[in-house]
Order: structure tokens, then sequence, then C-alpha cells
């Protein structure tokens, strides 16, 4: 089904080429000669709109000669593009029907913020999360063999016969190759029977390769038109005469790579795989990566093209400093500067509070280790990194050896703060249960962006963690509803004896003007009441309480002689049984509220420990639906799930139902 877009709002740009193409088929009606022109074009577009309508930019800045390239050789949307990471993709957008609505990208109800089937016939998969193209691709590749056949088996008696073929290519960059799901696939296509091309945007984020001279002039002969014409028409020869059979052309494939590897003094992870490898080009010459391409197009097998690029190339800003052009904000495209908000009287963010506390602990904790999948800025734990950086490790994206890199230095003695994103943490299950929780090893797994992140949409929201883990044995798993909280917890986390320690916490800033405070133990498995009530009872789990308050507030003033009890459960696991026992005894009526989802988690085990323990109330219970919650600013999104301070001021009300909320 197409999404949907109720936001459009028109732009009129005047941009020569790029202004007269809508679609790929308008792109493929100009010379080759042009695109250099389209490309400074698209490049220009995308500065001008991030500028103003904030997104991931230096990652397409460096993919559009190939996005370009890629439009222009392969009959998309029919081939298939599979992007990894989605926020390259950028002029994979504005190509493919979408320019127009390109400055509602990321906002409510406008075009999604990675690629997405639901959005584009020309967005093959969904790619939020790195590492997935190459397994999805061939999938895709498998798929189409066998539609192939079942297509010539109806033409045999009677149907419509055989297609045209179909190509797919996987474009996996920006550090996505370090990802485990990324050799599995490749370990797949080895041994799988396909024709698909991978191409790996190297933008020195992941893969760094020097190349010898021998190897350059094999790289010429590899993709120089004369030799591969002569290959083709020598390996149609030996198949026709049956010589040529999957077994016997990976013989050869092999036979190749080795004489190359002989010849260069170069050994190549790719040829190992039976996988042909071509590169690597500059990434940034379009008609070169036009006359590749073409080549590469109708070449049976496997194969991988290796291209340099520049993250944030065209743009002297971002050049110079990737990682924060990444997603820099507002911006002035002349002067380069970053047009941040007034941050002055500000609380600080979450994120910093943990990189300072981290610091603070590991100075007074000689056993205390950091580990970070690929994120050091983005979670700050690039504080400690600065200071103690033989403590820190940045595995890349891996989370599951995040994970499991931790667990095996706790086994000996450490004592890790492994900080994941929620959201990517949910590829971390398996190694979280069974690395970690079995051996109830003291590994603190501190999930950042818990909850509702806002503009990166459902691929990034923290929804699931509180339920997925809920189950899971001797974990403890905590959320903290302000900064000092957050102090506190960590502090509690690395103590001896607390084992698997998981504490979530959300994006964005916290509430108190000075978050330092001095590090003291909160027991485990005990909340507080922060109101006291008689009429209905709020439990509240996290930075969400503070909302909570709001609402309370605001329903008492509105209704005299309402009150409201406010009870931060703090412990999702193990749950405070003293706690819920006052509540079940003084209270009729109760509402749970927690930014996770609602299936499964805080209020979901209130429910249950309330039926196991005997108390019977009418339990109003406020988080995230049973469905994907859509992109658009935090406040919004809350709106929108009734948990914002209107939502749950209507839900204390509406549970009251009488005179006292009239």
């Amino acid at each position: 089904m197409a999404y949907s877009i109720s936001l459009l709002i028109v732009r009129h740009d005047d941009l020569g080429l790029l202004s007269h193409i809508q679609y790929p088929e308008d792109l493929r009606k100009l010379p080759a000669d042009r695109l250099p022109e389209v490309c400074d074009e698209l490049r220009k577009d995308i500065l001008d709109e991030l500028s103003v309508n904030p997104g991931h930019l230096a990652s397409s800045l460096g993919a559009v000669e190939l996005t370009v390239a890629l439009h222009y050789v392969y009959n998309t949307p029919e081939d298939r593009i599979v992007w990894d990471v989605g926020h390259q993709a950028y002029g994979h957008k504005i190509l493919t029907g979408r320019k127009e609505a390109f400055c509602t990208n990321r906002k409510l109800h406008g075009i999604m913020p990675f690629p997405s089937p639901k959005e584009s016939p020309y967005d093959t998969f969904v790619c939020g999360h790195a590492s997935n193209s190459i397994s999805a691709a061939l999938g895709m590749a498998v798929a189409e063999k066998r539609l192939e056949k079942i297509a010539a088996e109806q033409g045999a008696t009677g149907g419509n016969g055989k297609a045209a073929e179909r190509k797919v290519v996987a474009v996996i960059g920006d550090g996505a190759m370090s990802g485990g799901l990324a050799f599995e696939g490749l370990n797949n296509v080895s041994s799988t029977p396909n024709d698909i091309l991978i191409i790996l945007n190297d933008n020195n984020m992941s893969i760094d390769r020097s190349v010898g001279g021998m190897k350059q002039y094999l790289i010429g002969l590899n993709t120089n038109e004369t030799y591969n014409a002569l290959r083709f028409k020598l390996s149609k020869w030996l198949r026709s005469k049956g010589y040529l059979e999957d077994d016997r052309r990976k013989g050869l494939i092999r036979l190749g790579n080795a004489l190359k590897s002989a010849f260069s003094h170069q050994q190549n992870i790719f040829e190992g795989l039976d996988i042909r490898y071509f590169g690597p080009f500059d990434g940034h010459n379009v008609m070169e990566l036009v006359r590749i391409l073409r080549q590469l197009k109708d070449m049976k097998g496997p194969k991988l093209l290796h291209l340099h690029t520049t993250k944030g190339k065209g743009y002297k800003p971002a050049e110079k400093a990737a990682t924060l052009w990444h997603a820099p904000g507002k911006f002035d495209v002349g002067t380069g500067e970053r047009l941040c908000d007034d941050e002055k009287g500000l609380p600080a963010k979450y994120q910093d509070v943990f990189g300072n506390t981290l610091l603070e602990l590991a100075e007074a904790n000689p056993d205390i280790v950091g580990v970070t999948p690929a994120m050091p800025t983005g979670c700050s734990m690039n504080i400690m990194m600065k200071s103690m950086p033989g403590r820190v490790f940045d595995v890349g994206i891996a989370e599951g050896h995040a994970v499991t890199f931790s667990a095996g230095m706790a086994k000996e003695g450490l004592q890790p703060f492994c900080n994941i994103y929620s959201a990517f943490a949910q590829r971390a299950y398996d190694n979280i249960i069974h690395d970690v929780a079995i051996l109830g090893l003291p590994v603190v797994l501190c999930l950042d962006r818990a909850g509702l992140v806002g503009e990166d949409g459902p691929t990034h929201h923290g929804a699931f963690d509180m339920a997925a883990l809920r189950p899971v044995p001797n974990l403890t798993i905590a959320a903290p509803m302000d900064e000092h909280e957050l102090r506190r917890l960590m502090y509690t986390a690395q103590l001896p004896g607390k084992g698997p320690f998981v504490i979530r916490y959300p994006r964005g800033r916290g509430v108190l003007p000075d978050w330092h405070c001095p590090l003291t133990e909160i027991e485990v498995g005990t909340g507080r009441k922060l109101k006291d009530g008689d009429d209905v009872a709020v439990l509240t789990i996290g930075h969400i309480g503070n909302e909570a308050a709001k609402a309370i507030a605001e329903a008492e003033k509105e209704h005299p002689g309402l009150t409201v009890a406010h009870y931060d459960v703090r412990f999702l696991k193990p749950l405070d049984g003293q706690l819920l026992a006052e509540v079940g005894r003084r209270f009729s009526r109760i509402v749970t509220v927690e930014d996770g989802i609602r299936a499964g988690g805080m209020g979901t085990a209130v429910l249950e420990w309330m039926a196991d323990n005997g108390f019977a109330p009418r339990i109003v219970r406020l988080g995230l639906p049973d469905s994907f919650v859509e992109h658009g600013t935090v406040p919004q999104l809350m709106h929108i799930t009734g948990i914002d301070k209107d939502g749950i001021k209507k839900a204390i009300t509406g549970i009251c139902g009488d005179s006292k909320a009239q």
C-alpha cells in the first residue's frame, strides 16, 4: 500500500537540468556528458534543503555521483537497488519522484526519513539500520531466478514466457560492512547461485585499502571492455560445450583470484569468497562509474565494486569534519556556520550526563571500561575516550559483538559499561540473554534513545526494550526520571554483586538546571512516592514521569477536590512489591504511563503483579500502541500516542468518572 503524504509544500527551484527530472526515466534521456552537471545540481539541492530542514547531510553528499550513475544505467524500479544505510539515499529520493516533497522529509506526515517500499516502488527494502542490504539483495536475486523458472514453465504451456532479467544491486556504505550480518550475507552470496552486484561505498569510515601497481593493472584488465567481451564469449562457448557448470565456473574464478593474489602480493577477502572484486575506483567520477556499471551489469555471478568516496563531498566544511556534519542541524550554506539554538540555561542532554558520569566513575574505579558500537559521539562516550583512550572500545556497527565482548571482559573481572541505542540493541537480544544473563555477568547495558526519538521514525524509536527484556531472568532493569537518578543508577550498577544491569534513558535534555549531585546507592527494586493523593494513583517509569507530573498538577487545578498520587516505579525489574502493595490497598483506580510499547511493558507488569497478589483495581495503561509510530517531532508523536500532558490528564479524569473530574 502506498504511503500517504498529506503534507506537501511545493518548492520552486531554478535548478536547470534537475528541474526537468522527476523520475529516473527522465535522467536516462540525457547524454552521459551532462551527468556531472546533474550531480552538481543535486548536491546543491541537498545542501539548500538540509540547511533549513535538518537531516543526514554528509553521507548523502558523498553518494551523489553513485546515485546518478545507478539510476542512469539500471532500469529502476524494475531493477532493484537496495540501499544500506538509508541516510546516504537523499539524492535517490530526489531523483525518484520526491523532489517537490523533499522539503517535508522527516516531518510529520511528510516523506519518510529512510527509504521504504511503503513510500515508493523505487525503495526496494527498509534500511533504517545498517548491514542488511547484502542479505536482502541476495533474497531478491534468488526470488528472481525462481520466478524466471516459473515463467519459463508457464511459457512452455502457453503462458507469457520469461520476463526480462531483473538486476539486483546492494549499495553498502558508511561503516555498514563492519556489521556481522553483512559478512553472513557475503558468505551466503558465495555459495548461492546469483548475479548480484555489491557496491561498497567506502568513505574511509569503514575499509581503507592500499593498492599496489600490479593490482591497479589487474583492475584495469578486469574492467576493460575488450577483456570482458572476450571473457563473456569464452564463458558462453565453454558453457555450450558443458564445460562450465557452476562448480567449474567457481573453480576458474578461484584460479583467477589466486593468480591475482600471486601477482599483486595481496589477498582479498571478497575474492577469497569467490566474489569477483573490482576496484577501488573514484566514486566521484560519474562518467567512469557509468562505464564500469554498464560493463558489470550483465556479468554473471556475484560481483563487488569497491568505490572510494568522501563523506561530505562538495561542501568543504562537511569534508573537513564529516562526523560533525553527519547530521548538523540548520546551517548557513555560504559561511558553513551551524545555526545552533541558544543552550544557555537549558538542562544538559542525558547522553552528556552519562558521558561525564562514566568518566567520573572510571576515575574512581579502575575496572570500568566503556564499549560502544560506532556511537562514541552520539552517546557521549567520547568524553571518557578522550581522557582514557585505552579503556574505551569502539567496536564498529556490531551490537551483538559489543555485548558479548563486554561479557568476556566482565567474566575476567572488569566492569564494562556498554552503551547502545535502544533500537539498535534489538540486534543484540540473543547476546544479552545467552552471553550476559545466563551467567549473571556484571555488564551495565545503557540504552540511549529509549522511547520516542522523533524525526528518524519507526526504525529508530526505542519502543521495545522494556517489553523484550522484562522476561529475561537475572536482569535488573531501571529507568531514571531525571539526571540525578541517572547518575545514581550508574553508580549503583557498578557496585559489587549487582549483576547484569540495564539503564534506559531518552534522547534529548533532562529537566534539572544542575545535573551534578553526590553519587549514592539506590536500593535495587525500590520505587518512590513523589506525591500523595486519594482518588487515583499514577505510576510512571523514567523520564515520562515529568510529563505525568505536569498532567497531575493541571488535572487537580481544573478539578477542585481531585487528588492524585504519583509513584515513580523506577525499576521495571525487580518491581517494588512494597510500593505496589500500598497502591493496591489504597486505590481502586490506577493509571500507568510509559514511553515504551504498552503490550508487555510496565503497565502489563503492574497488571500481573496486582492479579498475582489478590488486588483487582481498574487499570488504564498508557504507552505506545501495537503499531509502528511514524516520524515527527517528539512532542507531536507523544500527542498522537496519548502520552503527552493532555493525554495523561485525559486518562486521569476519565478513570475517575465522578463529580471530582467533571
